[in-house]
């Protein structure tokens, strides 16, 4: 098989992956239109139309379908085969694609992403924050993080760390004319911003003491998905704040922000990276997974 058949083959099983041009495009570190080219030479020199193809949307056709069913695996072998030679390299050597919520992305990575790349010279690691809810297998992700109850089934995880919480949190300008809360019933009389995922989806603020579990739904005058807009906000004395502890410690520790009902704050779940359980796990991505797995 010529190279260019190769490099058509995997820009149509691209495609057919992600069933966006865009998406594999930027997989394989190329123009839309160079794979858009190559797929056309594809179905051309075959005789065949492997895609249907609108402004709006891309999707197989029944040849299509029958080519991707039996080039995925063999695509998946030959990156196998590749990520096999690592055995014989000092260190992890290739790419790995992470997805981790943008709100807790600083925490979760930002001590063990120095050790991970001195340590692994040949890795190369890309990492996309955001809190909107991703597919990687879709998407393209060699792996994501997220609290144990967002978790697929299909999926292996693996606890990692650290621990996060969620807090309460106010300015002094706040706490002027008013009292610092006690329990979270008497939140009610306070001005709460309104948590959002980027969908637009309100999620109450939680808490748990010797037992008893509180759930609040906040009813503030502002809805917020970025929990550093949130901290800013709460440190303009405009309202209090339901935000990641590690967000706000350094407002906290110089005075800037009040931390309240801490007793009802326990630790949150543990967080999780997660694979697609059917793909063979790469020597970069096992080497992640050290960096940031729970001992024991």
């Amino acid at each position: 098989m010529r190279a260019t058949d190769l490099s058509e083959l995997a820009a149509f099983e691209a495609v057919a992956r992600h069933l966006s041009f865009r998406r594999a495009a930027e997989e394989r570190y190329v123009t839309a239109s160079a794979i858009s080219h190559a797929v056309s030479n594809l179905e051309e020199r075959t005789g065949v139309r492997l895609l249907h193809r609108t402004t709006r949307s891309v999707s197989l056709t029944d040849a299509g379908a029958m080519l991707h069913a039996q080039l995925s695996p063999a695509f998946g072998d030959i990156g196998t085969a590749l990520d096999a030679l690592n055995q014989f390299r000092d260190t992890p050597f290739g790419k790995v694609r992470i997805n981790v919520p943008n709100s807790i992305a600083p925490a979760v990575l930002g001590q063990a992403l120095g050790p991970l790349i001195r340590d692994n010279p040949h890795l190369k690691l890309e990492v996309v924050a955001t809190d909107r809810l991703v597919d990687i297998v879709e998407e393209g992700f060699d792996a994501g993080i997220r609290l144990g109850e967002s978790l697929h089934q299909g999926m292996i995880a693996v606890r990692i760390k650290p621990r996060l919480r969620l807090v309460v949190v106010g300015s002094p300008a706040y706490f002027r004319d008013r009292k610092i809360p006690q329990t979270p019933q008497e939140l009610e009389t306070h001005v709460c911003i309104e948590n959002t995922y980027p969908s637009g989806t309100r999620y109450p603020w939680e808490f748990s003491r010797d037992g008893e579990t509180v759930t609040f739904h906040p009813n503030g005058p502002v809805a917020l998905d970025d929990h550093e807009l949130m901290v800013e906000v709460a440190r303009s004395g405009t309202a209090l704040a339901y935000v990641w502890e590690n967000r706000a410690e350094r407002d906290i520790r110089d005075g800037r922000l009040i931390q309240c009902l801490d007793a009802w704050c326990p630790p949150e779940d543990w967080l999780y990276l997660y694979y697609p359980s059917r793909r063979n796990m790469s020597a970069g991505l096992r080497a992640v997974i050290e960096a940031m797995r729970v001992q024991g």
